[in-house]
């Protein structure tokens, strides 16, 4: 009887566990995410919002994504650049407050938008969006959010360059609000020191390896030369040339940008594709993209083996001092940067599961899900 007792409590005591922790997961919230303070510290934001969802179109949109990544290849047929651009885009509007299209907000009633700001001057491919926008809406009106199609016509660009395919989930919302302050002050810079490139990544939540991996997009792109003058010609106010710079690389470059032909403008913000190239149509309609513009001097990123070997060419050419960009450069004057630098220049499919990953959680940073936020219907409008 003794032992017949103590079984009715033991089972007592398990139900009343199970019951409690079944009570503790009602509360526990759907999704986390990152949202930033004023001090651009990543914090965990704890909502109870929808999560994303792999497919969340399916019923509503079941063409989305094969929509998106027509469009995008069409786009590149006709313009090269088309990847780079959109690399940049997504960077430059998940840095500022996540990713929430806010970057493709045009300014309103005298209020500037972030893509006013002087980091985002350079910017390209809003026309690229809008593109993609309208063919959506022509299929399914009011449904497909902004914010998920920067991030996957960024997925496309990024396979279309070379790079890895990596999955996303979708079903993120717009934001009704442009950061211009913010993206004017902590959006990272390409004259960063390592310490400040390090800190402005791990604000957003990125430890050095991420950081290291996701600058290796820079294998694609151009870069104006006005942007590395200083690194050429005059680096810190020495009269001389950066010293970190390989001699004959140095040559190279010279050669490419010649200081007398030289305009010197406000600096571009980091991004993970440093590109400003592209000309912006106003139509929404491919068949006006146009290669034709007044171009400055300009390198490209990938210049001595264009198109091939996303990734490990940009990181070895880093081990032999000839990074375009001078936070590149700086990959290597930290102990653990220079690590990972090197493992990925030894080491491609480390480096395509590694930037797969960065770019994934570059894209789920501070998302807004339903009932948060809106579908716009133009992509540079508050609906």
């Amino acid at each position: 009887m003794g032992k017949l007792s103590f079984v009715v409590f033991i089972f007592c005591v398990l139900i009343s566990l199970k019951e409690e922790n079944a009570e503790t997961r009602k509360g526990l919230p759907t999704f986390t995410l990152y949202s930033f303070d004023s001090n651009s510290t990543a914090v965990d934001l704890v909502s109870s919002h929808k999560p994303l969802e792999y497919d969340f179109y399916h019923h509503t949109c079941p063409q989305a994504e094969k929509i998106i990544r027509s469009r995008v290849r069409r786009l590149y047929e006709i313009r090269s650049d088309v990847p780079p651009s959109l690399l940049r885009l997504v960077f430059h509007d998940c840095f500022i407050e996540g990713c929430d299209a806010s970057v493709l907000l045009d300014s309103i009633d005298g209020v500037d938008s972030e893509k006013e700001s002087p980091p985002n001057e350079t910017l390209k491919g809003f026309d690229i969006i809008e593109i993609i926008k309208s063919d959506l809406e022509e299929a399914c009106p009011g449904v497909v959010s902004c914010a998920d199609i920067l991030v996957l016509a960024a997925r496309e660009s990024v396979v279309l360059a070379g790079g890895p395919f990596y999955p996303l989930e979708t079903g993120r919302r717009d934001g009704e609000l442009s950061f211009s302050e913010l993206a004017t002050y902590e959006l990272p810079s390409p004259q960063d020191n390592l310490p400040s490139t390090i800190a402005s990544f791990a604000s957003r939540g990125f430890d050095e390896r991420e950081t290291v991996s996701l600058l290796g997009a820079h294998s694609v792109g151009k870069v104006h030369c006005k942007f590395i003058a200083n690194r050429l010609y005059n680096f810190d106010g020495t009269g001389e040339p950066d010293p970190t710079l390989d001699t004959d690389f140095l040559n190279h470059l010279r050669s490419r940008c010649n200081n007398s032909h030289i305009t010197l403008g406000s600096s571009p913000s980091l991004s993970p594709s440093s590109v400003d190239d592209s000309p912006s149509p106003s139509s929404v309609d491919d068949s006006t993209f146009s290669t034709s513009s007044i171009r400055e001097a300009e390198v490209e990123m990938d210049s001595e083996e264009r198109g091939s070997n996303f990734g490990t060419l940009y990181y070895r050419n880093l081990l032999q001092a000839r990074g375009i960009l001078y936070v590149d450069q700086q990959l290597t004057a930290g102990e653990e940067t220079e690590t990972w630098v090197r493992a990925y220049a030894s080491d491609t499919s480390l480096f395509r599961k590694d930037f797969a990953l960065a770019m994934r959680k570059l894209s789920n940073l501070g998302v807004l899900t339903a009932p948060m936020g809106q579908v716009r219907i133009s992509c540079s409008k508050v609906a």
